[in-house]
């Protein structure tokens, strides 16, 4: 359980799950191979980028990109090879602001993700402003694929109800759209984890709600924070 965050942003855009997502686009006879995997660390970053490379060994260039973090405050990319600037700046540009849809509202704040492009080339040379085009355009091909789902820090509640009870807690919770984490069956009592947007007025509101739907019974108590996949 994470008790302190540094971070400055409650939420941002993540993958939704841990596959590889991969496209191909031919332009001016050269193979652009885009991939997109989800990472939460930069030795995960640079371990998937050094399989890529020793998959595609025979690649002209292996390009990569990854952000990192709650804020971004992570970025690196390399152009390997290509001349400075012309690959891995506007791979780092398609995913830094890239658009993301939830809820009706578009968010720019995809992150902890890694996008690598793989490119054989085909005789034909693009010059400076078509790699740039041809490298952002292959991540953003891979973005368009790439299931997206909302992470946010969450303030974590336990909430205590009788045995008998926690089913209906639950779906009551739930249908308040709540984010029960889990629940827990011990002692006299079941333990209801649930997760709360970390908001300052977040647990009073939690606890006024809790008092009507158990009559004064059951009250939530924080035991931290903690990053959590949501669906909304």
């Amino acid at each position: 359980m994470q008790h302190a965050d540094s971070a400055r942003n409650r939420r941002y855009t993540v993958v939704a799950h841990r596959d590889l997502v991969k496209v191909t686009l031919d332009i001016r006879r050269s193979e652009f191979i885009g991939m997109i995997r989800r990472v939460d660390s930069e030795d995960e970053a640079r371990a998937w980028i050094d399989e890529v490379r020793g998959e595609h060994h025979a690649a002209t260039h292996v390009v990569p990109a990854f952000v990192l973090g709650a804020d971004r405050d992570v970025q690196r990319s390399s152009d390997d090879g290509e001349p400075a600037g012309t690959a891995g700046m506007p791979m780092i540009q398609a995913l830094t602001n890239y658009r993301a849809v939830h809820d009706g509202e578009e968010f720019s704040d995809v992150s902890d993700i890694c996008a690598i492009v793989v490119r054989y080339f085909g005789g034909v040379k693009l010059g400076a402003g078509g790699l740039v085009r041809a490298y952002s355009d292959t991540a953003v091909a891979a973005l368009e694929q790439t299931p997206l789902i909302v992470r946010k820090r969450m303030l974590v509640v336990t909430v205590e109800a009788p045995h008998a009870d926690v089913g209906r807690v639950e779906n009551e919770l739930r249908s308040a759209h709540y984010e029960v984490l889990g629940t827990e069956h011990a002692g006299r009592a079941a333990t209801v984890t649930v997760g709360l947007d970390d908001a300052d007025n977040a647990l009073a509101d939690f606890n006024g709600h809790l008092a009507s739907m158990t009559a004064g019974e059951s009250q939530g108590v924080a035991i931290g924070t903690q990053w959590q996949d949501v669906a909304r």
